[in-house]
């Protein structure tokens, strides 16, 4: 690169060069702008001239407004193409055009001055006008402007009257519009990312004076240098600046061994979408020419590694001599292909006696030996090599005879580069890349849309698809050819799977693939090496296709399938086995954050997980099925148990699916009324009461059938209905469920076992409930002192009754027994269950509730915030338990004044009931109609009259038909929309005698609230 010739602005303002000498470029600005009439050149302000005619000349205001807006950004010295280049000098002219690019790269900041475009100051409302200006100014058609808005990191644009319009990042997308470059290089993506066509693109509605300079103007864009010579016309120039851009990516001799892409040797790709980090990543690591670059696209069968392969080599196809494409499927196919190589080679290159030597029908062996010769000459250094399908590659676990070593088919020289595509992770010839499913689902949704030639395909398609390209085309080429809607086909695709896809069309670009038959051979092969694999691969049909991991298969003593036995009794085993199919693809590992608490575990694509219900498992086995639910309902753990609420999480997907087996009768559930105890545990304490009734009552039928209704074991299911019903606010039932309970226990086990005592404090719990407030107590105080005897004063279970105790007094008004029960209770459990605890988290919630009774609102609102945001980390914003809570926070925040934010808790905490509950459940779930009174008192205090009497008549109804007409609850109600119609009655009243009775009223009504003790309390 030539030394720049710089401007400096002395003190006195006089505009003199800076001729630096050699690695002393000082920080400076450069300006771009489009030529016009008495431009200032070299010769007007070169040392000893006489410079008052030139301060006269048009484009002296331009040098001006350069030096000016340079010492605003603190730059002294600066750079204009008119006059600090000797144009008059050829070498210094050849040497500047070839230097152009990098002088403008390496300026601190770049200032384009439109001469056209007018923005005499900063109003609004001129905005649009100098934009419509902007637009259209002629520097966006002159050639010279390309490389003067790519190079420099910092450009700013200005109006003829100096004032700045925005900058290149700020205006980017109006310069999209304007020349259709990419934003990626636009912000200084390295240009070598971008084709030869593309780049050719930007300047193909750009014009330069001289012909020539149509050509020039584009050597800094392509990183080449050209001697220019003008009047050699612009075809010319042209062609020298292809030649030497082929020269720089396929070197010097490059025409010796030239030859043209021959796609009909390629698979056939059809909607390729994004992949753009891909190809980014893939361009980076085969860009060096030094030495040999290989690279390897492993990833599922079906993921768009053929087609990421293809895309790559016709984007960059101008920067390889040559791109051959071969079938890495066996030995056989790899050698017609290279026999394939040679007949291309020939075909351009028929002198090329090192390949017409051989007798290419007879002598396969000796035909790849001559390919991989001529591609080892030193001269021949830029072809790309691409393997596709290396799906059965030589390794010492694999002892399929018929495996690839694709060492004796790869080039010994270390040059050229390789692309290989293969569906195993062990291949470890080159650089990986992982390629996995479609992320973006407008990538999905653009696949289906152009292979069905149908638009506003529907996201719930798309969604169950997952981001595979494979099944996304082939729902694609099905909708193509038929009439059903996108639910219609979304419908047949779970209930008809297998049938859908093999009346499906076949897709050209998969071949002989479908997606039936893609991992066929896979498995077969896994099959080969490891019959584990292969079994497991089996089971994982009758679980979710989700975070499968050992321990849950651990219990999986009862089948009769000594492999399976193997793989589930030995962590070794199942390490080794899963290991395999990570291998190949059909398995991945989790690799989402999670608490250290948890064992990562496995997954299986949507895709592949219907193929292994539908293919592999095509005849069902219910032992199989009995053996998942075994293994599902073994694990569920006590509540007792450190981060039992992550394992219940995790287990709840799998136990959905168990479900459906159970309901669709396709499993046999003769003895398994443990597990279904075990499954009603799980939904309980997940929220989901209904699953979790149905659960129950299997496990009652099944245990009074085999052990009798009197059982322990039968009248621990008893017990855990009584629960159950009393959440759904079935009261009478759960009594009666208690009752039967705790004289059973009575009966078998004695009154002071702490079995029996467990039922006494659920009896407390369920009384309570009904405001039987007194026999609450008596049963609290029995199960206390009794489990004090039994276990000590610490015992955990001794502190869930202390915390019972604290909400009994809190009803009762007694809230500094209150306080001393919930801090024995939260010292105690923190002290035995630790800091995170979630029974700690209900003992804080109550906590906040007393603290608000009492009118410590600070103190509540910091102990709510604690107990909502450990209940959201442990079991979701959207459990019932979660949402207890923000109803809580939504009553605070309402005894503050806060009713913006009270409104947004209760809506939430409602709308949250309602989807976990339903709409039926729902209108007799307590704590929701607690927060239906909530929200009627908030619209009453926020003059929205009728939606308060809406809410106070579904609480009213709710509470009725749950604790009966004569509750405290609904005779608070009922005086709540008596006050409702009194107020209307006076809304005749003068308006300031108006304001004075409701604000009366609302200090009368925050009082009356206070006392009510609306927070609900947690057990």
């Amino acid at each position: 690169m030539s030394l720049i010739r710089l401007l400096e602005c002395k003190p006195d303002s006089e505009i003199v060069f800076r001729e630096p000498t050699s690695g002393e470029v000082p920080a400076y600005a450069i300006l771009s702008h489009t030529w016009g009439e008495e431009e200032v050149i070299y010769q007007d302000l070169k040392k000893g001239k006489d410079k008052s005619k030139t301060v006269n000349k048009a484009g002296w205001r331009k040098i001006q407004f350069c030096a000016k807006q340079a010492a605003v950004d603190g730059l002294e010295y600066f750079w204009v193409d008119t006059c600090c280049i000797d144009k008059k000098n050829a070498v210094e002219l050849g040497a500047a055009i070839n230097s152009m690019f990098r002088w403008y790269e390496n300026a601190a900041r770049c200032y384009v001055y439109l001469s056209d475009v007018s923005k005499p100051d900063n109003r609004v409302d001129d905005q649009r006008a100098w934009e419509e200006a902007f637009r259209n100014s002629r520097w966006f058609t002159r050639g010279w402007t390309l490389q003067e808005l790519i190079a420099p990191r910092l450009v700013d644009f200005f109006s003829s009257e100096g004032e700045r319009l925005g900058s290149k990042l700020s205006l980017e997308s109006q310069i999209y519009e304007v020349t259709g470059i990419a934003n990626k290089a636009l912000r200084g993506d390295a240009l070598s990312n971008f084709s030869i066509k593309e780049r050719r693109s930007w300047a193909e509605r750009r014009n330069t004076t001289i012909e020539e300079d149509a050509a020039y103007c584009l050597i800094g864009i392509f990183d080449v240098s050209i001697v220019p010579n003008y009047g050699e016309r612009k075809d010319q120039a042209f062609r020298r600046l292809e030649d030497e851009i082929h020269r720089l990516y396929k070197g010097v001799d490059f025409e010796q061994f030239a030859v043209g892409l021959n796609l009909a040797s390629f698979p056939e790709a059809t909607q390729f979408v994004a992949r753009e980090k891909e190809l980014s990543k893939m361009h980076e690591m085969l860009q060096d020419y030094s030495s040999r670059s290989c690279i390897i696209l492993h990833g599922l069968g079906g993921i768009g590694k053929t087609q990421l392969a293809i895309t790559y080599a016709r984007r960059y196809k101008e920067k390889y001599t040559a791109i051959f494409w071969l079938n890495a499927n066996d030995k056989d196919s790899l050698k017609l292909s290279f026999r394939d190589i040679a007949q291309q080679v020939l075909r351009h290159h028929p002198s090329t006696s090192v390949l017409a030597s051989v007798d290419q029908d007879k002598d396969l062996d000796q035909v790849v030996s001559v390919v991989k010769g001529w591609l080892d000459f030193p001269q021949n250094a830029r072809w790309l090599m691409i393997y596709d399908n290396f799906d059965n590659p030589k390794t010492l676990g694999n002892p399929d005879d018929s495996a690839v070593d694709i060492r004796q088919f790869l080039p010994r020289s270390d040059h050229g580069s390789v692309i290989i595509t293969t569906r195993s992770s062990q291949v470890r010839q080159g650089q990986r890349i992982h390629v996995q499913k479609l992320l973006d689902i407008r990538d999905s949704l653009e696949i289906v849309s152009n292979m069905s030639g149908r638009k506003g395909i529907e996201s719930a398609l798309v969604k169950e698809l997952d981001g595979l390209p494979l099944a996304l085309s082939t729902a694609g080429a099905y909708l193509e050819h038929v009439t059903i809607s996108f639910s219609d086909y979304l419908q047949l695709y779970k209930a008809s799977w297998l049938k859908l896809q093999t009346t499906s069309p076949l897709l050209n670009s998969y071949e002989d693939r479908t997606l039936y038959t893609t991992w066929q051979i896979t498995f077969d092969r896994i099959q080969q090496q490891n019959t584990a694999s292969a079994k497991l691969l089996k089971l994982w049909a009758y679980f979710d296709r989700q975070d499968l991991w050992f321990d849950l298969l651990r219990h999986a003593n009862s089948v009769d399938d000594e492999w399976i036995q193997k793989l589930t009794k030995d962590e070794l085993n199942f390490n080794e086995a899963i290991s395999l199919l990570c291998t190949f693809g059909l398995v991945d590992p989790d690799r989402s954050p999670q608490q250290q608490a948890v064992v990562r575990g496995y997954s299986v694509h949507s895709c592949v997980h219907l193929w292994i219900v539908f293919v592999l498992n095509k005849e069902w086995d219910k032992s199989l099925a009995r053996l998942a639910l075994t293994c599902v309902a073994s694990e569920v753990p006590d509540k007792n148990e450190k981060h039992w609420w992550l394992l219940q999480q995790r287990l709840l997907q799998h136990a959905t699916r168990q479900a459906s087996f159970i309901v669709d009768a396709k499993v046999d559930i003769d003895g398994l009324y443990w597990g279904f105890h075990n499954m009603g545990n799980l939904y309980s304490d997940q929220g989901r009461l209904a699953e979790a009734e149905a659960m129950y009552i299997r496990a009652l039928e099944g245990k009074e059938k085999a052990l009798g209704p009197d059982h322990t074991s039968t009248l621990d299911t008893v017990n855990n209905l009584g629960n159950l019903y009393r959440g759904q606010c079935k009261l009478a039932e759960a009594e009666a469920m208690h009752i039967r309970a705790l004289e059973g226990c009575e009966k078998a086990l004695g009154p002071d076992h702490t079995s029996t005592l467990d039922i006494v404090n659920n009896l407390g719990i369920l009384y309570s409930d009904q405001g039987r407030l007194a026999e609450a107590e008596a049963m609290y105080i029995r199960a206390l002192e009794g489990c004090e005897k039994a276990l000590g004063p610490d015992h955990t279970s001794i502190l869930d009754t202390v915390n019972n105790l604290g909400i009994l007094y809190s009803d009762q008004g007694r809230l500094a027994e209150a306080e001393a029960m919930y801090i024995r209770a939260l010292e105690g459990k923190e002290k035995a269950l630790g800091p995170d605890h979630i029974s700690i988290l209900n003992t804080v919630n109550n906590l906040g509730n007393l603290y608000s009774n009492q009118g410590r609102l600070a103190e509540a609102e910091a102990m709510y915030i604690r107990a909502l945001e450990g209940k959201e980390k442990a079991l979701g914003p959207d459990h019932t338990s979660t949402l207890d809570i923000v109803n809580n926070l939504g009553n605070l925040y309402f005894d503050q004044g806060r009713l913006a934010e009270a409104e947004v808790m209760y809506d939430r905490a409602l709308q949250g009931y309602k989807e976990a509950l339903g709409h039926e459940l729902v209108s007799s779930y307590l704590p929701a109609l607690n927060t239906m009174f909530a929200f009627g008192d908030l619209f009453s205090q926020t003059d929205r009259k009728d939606m308060a009497k809406a809410m106070y008549n579904r609480a009213l109804s709710g509470f009725t038909a749950v604790q009966g007409p004569s509750s405290n609850r609904c005779t608070q109600l009922e005086d709540r929309l008596q006050a409702l119609q009194v107020a209307s009655a006076e809304s005749k009243v003068g308006q300031n005698e108006f304001t004075e009775r409701r604000v009366a009223k609302s200090r009368s009504l925050k009082q009356k609230l206070h006392k009510l003790g609306r927070g609900l309390n947690i057990r």
